[in-house]
C-alpha cells in the first residue's frame, strides 16, 4: 500500500486554494493513518495551523448528539417511534404552516402526525433552519441567536413527509437533557468524551486551551477577513446546542469517527452497541432524497449537494451515498459537515474514515470543497 503523504497533499492543495489554513486527518478501525496541518490559523497575526488546534465544528455536532441518543434508546429511556411529546411537551402538538395572511401573519393548523425521535434524527420533523428556510425564517420573525425562541416554529410539513436540514438535532439535545437532568455537555462527557479519551471536545473552551481556538472568518471580496460568531452561541446561549454547539480537534473527532468504524467500541470502551451503529447506518427515510441544501443565507451558507448526480439518503445522524463517490468512498458511507467548512466520511466498506477541518463561512466555499476532495483522494489512492 502507498504511503499516506497528507502533509504534501494538504501543503500543495493549500498553495493553490485560498482557504487560509486547514487540519486533515484519516484513520481506519485499528489507528490514524495520516494528519496534516497547513497554512494560517489565523491569517491577521501570521499564526500557523497546528494539529491541535481547536475549531467550532458546528453541525459536526449533530453525529455526537445522534450516539448519545442511541445509548438511551439502548438503555430504554427513548424511543425510536413513540411520540417525542412527553419528553418534550414543546413538540407536543405542532403547528403546521399553510401559508400567509396578506398581512405577513403565519397561517397554522394542527399537525396530525406526532413527532418522533426517528423524526428528529433523520430531518424528517418539518422543522428547518432559518438559513435553509425562507418561510420558516418569515414564521419566526426575528428571534434572538441560540435561544430556544430560535428553534421554535411551526413545521414546514408533516412529519415523515419530506427532508430538511434544520434544528432537530437541538430538540435532540434538549431531549436528552430533560430525561437525564444533565446538560448535553455533561451527558456527553461521562458517557462519550471521557471514555473516548476527547479531551478538547466540549461546548466551551477551557481558559488554558484558548490560544489554540482557530478564528472564524469569512470570505469578502478582498479575501478572508475576522468574523466573531459563536455558532453555538458562546455566554449567550440559553441551551447546549446537540445541532451545532461543540468545539473539538481533528485527533479528538478521529476518535469518535473510529468508534463509528468499530461498530460502538474504541480501545475497550463499548459507547453504544453494534446493532445501534448498524441501524444509524441505514437508510431510514424510504424514496425522499436527503442532502440538498437550499440557503437563504448566502454570508453563511452556499446552496449545497455533495453527491448532486445521486439520490442520498438518511440515516439516524448520517448522509448515506448510495453509489460510490467520486473521490474514493464506497457505496453506503456515512458523511456530514459543519457551517464553517468542516467535513467527515466514514467509509465502513473501505475500513476507513477522514476529515478535513477549515474555519471560515460560507459553507460550501468552493475551494474548501476542493480542499475536500484532495485529502479524500489521496487517502483512497495510499488505500489501494
Amino acid at each position: 500500500m502507498p504511503a499516506l503523504d497528507l502533509q504534501e497533499t494538504l501543503d500543495e492543495t493549500l498553495a493553490e486554494q485560498p482557504v487560509g489554513g486547514a487540519v486533515a486527518m484519516v484513520g481506519n478501525s485499528e489507528t490514524m493513518l495520516g494528519s496534516a496541518a497547513a497554512g494560517l490559523a489565523d491569517p491577521a497575526t501570521g499564526k500557523p495551523m497546528a494539529l491541535d488546534a481547536i475549531f467550532q465544528i458546528a453541525s459536526m455536532t449533530k453525529a455526537v448528539t445522534s450516539v448519545a441518543a442511541m445509548q438511551l434508546v439502548e438503555r430504554g429511556q427513548l424511543s425510536l417511534d413513540d411520540p417525542i411529546g412527553p419528553v418534550l411537551p414543546e413538540l407536543a402538538a405542532p403547528d403546521l404552516l399553510t401559508g400567509f395572511d396578506p398581512d405577513g401573519k403565519p397561517r397554522l393548523q394542527p399537525a396530525k402526525t406526532p413527532i418522533t425521535l426517528r423524526h428528529l434524527l433523520t430531518h424528517t420533523s418539518g422543522l428547518g433552519y432559518s438559513f435553509t428556510s425562507a418561510n420558516m425564517a418569515r414564521a419566526q420573525g426575528k428571534v434572538a441567536p441560540a435561544s430556544v425562541a430560535s428553534i421554535s416554529a411551526p413545521l414546514m410539513f408533516e412529519p415523515g413527509t419530506d427532508w430538511l436540514y434544520g434544528v432537530s438535532s437541538d430538540w435532540v439535545g434538549r431531549a436528552i437533557e430533560s430525561l437525564t437532568g444533565q446538560t448535553l455537555g455533561a451527558y456527553m462527557a461521562e458517557h462519550i468524551f471521557g471514555p473516548l479519551a476527547m479531551d478538547d471536545t466540549g461546548f466551551a473552551v477551557a481558559p488554558d486551551k484558548l490560544d489554540r481556538r482557530v478564528p472564524l472568518l469569512l470570505r469578502q471580496e478582498d479575501g478572508l477577513v475576522p468574523f466573531p460568531l459563536e455558532i453555538g452561541g458562546g455566554d449567550a446561549a440559553e441551551f447546549h446546542s446537540g445541532g451545532g454547539g461543540l468545539y473539538s480537534t481533528a485527533a479528538d473527532y478521529m476518535r469518535f469517527l473510529r468508534m463509528i468504524l468499530n461498530r460502538g467500541a474504541l480501545d475497550g470502551q463499548r459507547i453504544v452497541s453494534s446493532d445501534s451503529i448498524a441501524n444509524m447506518a441505514q437508510n431510514q427515510i424510504g424514496e425522499m432524497r436527503a442532502g440538498r441544501m437550499e440557503s437563504v443565507a448566502p454570508m453563511l451558507a452556499h446552496n449545497h449537494d455533495l453527491f448532486p448526480d445521486m439520490h442520498c439518503g438518511w440515516g439516524l445522524g448520517f448522509l448515506i451515498n448510495p453509489e460510490p463517490g467520486p473521490s474514493g468512498r464506497a457505496a453506503g458511507s456515512l458523511a456530514w459537515a459543519g457551517l464553517p467548512n468542516c467535513y467527515f466520511w466514514i467509509d465502513p466498506a473501505s475500513d476507513l474514515a477522514g476529515m478535513v477541518l477549515m474555519q471560515f463561512l460560507p459553507f460550501a466555499d468552493e475551494a474548501a470543497l476542493n480542499v475536500l476532495a484532495a485529502v479524500e483522494a489521496q487517502a483512497y489512492l495510499a488505500d489501494c
